[in-house]
């Protein structure tokens, strides 16, 4: 059986090229350049390595001193290096000349790519893209902070921040009791005198333990607040917190999470203190668009496995794309990856417009854990329907299905789980009805006048959320697969749309794939999403 050959993931991916096909020439230019040198097979293999050496957690040195260092495989540094040369970090925020007002949809695409070589290494990288929302409520620390934080030099070295040429800011939020309570956070803060508070306490999963700075929740006197913690004091010492352990978990083999305790650690307020919840959730929307974004490209690598597969396999007799029940599996695959990414984009697009566009922003808002939200839920089932496929070749740790079945679940888990997701739409729509009316405008538009009747149900389904909180997911599963929909229409063939329409949302609920009937021309979905290479 040979493997998918290396090559350009941009070029390669007709889904992703109609995506990007509005972007000026000279970003879909640079886009290009970016997926053949992610697609070479050199690139592609630091995801194989990686997995085989996972990171290494060095408490003590050999006189017994503390030294709460982690070491990582050169092929960790080597993905980080790439990603933060490409500005996945940061460019979001400053990406400038024709990119200058598609920043998020261009470095979409570049995520989406960079997925599938690695994903768990992107975990430090959108977590200093979210960062970035957060600092913009400290002016003082962005003075210090943003340069480097912006920086297309990856600094693995630990040093004070005035010695290095590029920084990484994480998150360290969860807590053994709170998890996504970050209200329930036991975490303690007193002041310090000159700006500066001791936190003491801990944290249960830190996706980047080592970064220059991790931005920390903590309870003051006036409630619940952002801290940015450096690594050095101000004065050049390190900073003093503990590295209990590497987190044995489910999820990114690569990925040096750790469980940390706060001793008395140096901190500085981001924002308001007391107000750390309203600081946080600026942040989400970065947060859950990047997650959806990963989800995308894994779940495009899933379908691209194993519609090769069955390309090349044979089976009582003929090749198993041949074979109707396969054939008819791998398209109706195919229709939750194209309309994911579809969903994934169009928020990148409100985004990028969000500024100077208030029903754009609206739409944002409600838009970004509905966005989470399904890519969760339907991410795993794709991802195992893809190892079926494939039978054992599927499991084998040698290829990356196995990789992105264990991811799955921890990028669900990381953003928020479904429950949290569904609460946040029922709190927005509570502030105000503007997001629902523009999400329903962006389904009228890309519809047409098919979407009347929908419009009066996702209408009906938000009142019944409002007053019943128990039926949200029933809301944001609507509201995902009908703007998936109308996504769809607007960048893709009709029969596409058509199709994602009447299985999705014509139909009752259905638990598997290979659910389409003859009407429609399974072949034809696989070939135009996944072309034979």
């Amino acid at each position: 059986m040979p493997a998918i050959a290396a090559g350009n993931l941009l070029s390669s991916d007709p889904v992703l090229g109609a995506l990007v096909e509005g972007l000026p020439a000279s970003v879909v230019d640079g886009l290009s350049t970016f997926g053949q040198q992610w697609g070479a097979a050199e690139i592609r293999d630091l995801g194989r390595v990686l997995e085989a050496n996972p990171p290494v957690l060095r408490s003590h040195d050999a006189g017994g001193a503390r030294l709460d260092a982690i070491e990582t495989h050169p092929a960790w540094n080597a993905l980080m290096r790439r990603s933060v040369g490409a500005g996945l970090h940061a460019s979001i925020w400053d990406a400038g000349g024709e990119e200058a007002r598609v920043r998020a949809v261009a470095r979409a695409a570049r995520l989406m790519m960079a997925a599938q070589v690695e994903p768990g290494h992107l975990l430090p990288i959108i977590a200093n893209n979210a960062a970035l929302a957060a600092l913009a409520h400290a002016p003082k620390l962005s003075e210090a902070w943003l340069p480097l934080a912006r920086s297309r030099r990856f600094d693995p070295r630990s040093l004070p921040l005035a010695e290095k040429t590029g920084a990484i800011v994480g998150f360290a939020t969860t807590e053994k009791q709170g998890g996504s309570d970050l209200r329930a956070a036991s975490t303690r803060a007193e002041t310090a005198g000159d700006s500066l508070y001791r936190l003491v306490g801990h944290k249960w999963y830190v996706a980047a333990p080592t970064a220059d700075g991790l931005l920390v929740t903590a309870q003051t006197l006036e409630g619940l607040t952002l801290f940015l913690v450096p690594r050095f004091t101000p004065d050049g010492r390190r900073n003093p917190f503990r590295i209990v352990r590497l987190k044995p978990a489910l999820g990114f083999r690569a990925l040096p999470a750790a469980e940390i305790e706060f001793t008395g650690t140096l901190g500085l307020p981001v924002g308001e203190v007391g107000r750390g919840l309203v600081t946080v959730q600026d942040t989400q929307a970065f947060a859950r668009l990047d997650g959806a974004l990963i989800a995308a490209g894994l779940l495009r690598q899933g379908l691209a496995e194993a519609a090769h597969f069955a390309r090349h396999r044979r089976a009582f007799g003929a090749p198993l794309i041949d074979q109707t029940l396969m054939t008819r599996v791998l398209a109706d695959m195919a229709l939750d990856v194209v309309a994911l990414a579809a969903l994934a984009f169009r928020l990148a697009e409100a985004i990028d417009r969000a500024h100077d566009e208030p029903l754009e922003a609206a739409f944002a808002r409600l838009m970004a854990p509905v966005v989470r939200y399904l890519t969760a839920k339907i991410g795993p089932a794709l991802i195992a329907e893809a190892i079926e496929a494939m039978g054992a070749a599927g499991l084998d740790e040698a290829g990356p299905l196995a990789r992105a079945y264990r991811a799955m679940p921890a990028l669900a888990v990381l953003d928020g789980p479904g429950n949290i997701l569904a609460l946040d739409v029922v709190r927005v729509l509570r502030r105000s009805s503007d997001p629902l009316e523009a999400v329903l405008a962006v389904i009228e538009d890309g519809l047409g006048q098919a979407a009347r009747s929908t419009l009066n149900v996702l209408r009906a389904a938000g009142a019944v959320a409002l007053a019943d909180e128990g039926s949200a997911r029933i809301l944001v599963e609507q509201l995902g697969l009908t703007v998936a929909a109308a996504a769809l229409r607007r960048r893709f063939p009709t029969v596409v749309a058509d199709a994602f329409l009447e299985s999705r949302l014509g139909k009752p609920w259905r638990a598997t794939y290979g659910m389409l009937d003859a009407r429609f021309d399974a072949r034809a979905f696989v070939d135009y999403v996944c072309p034979k290479l």
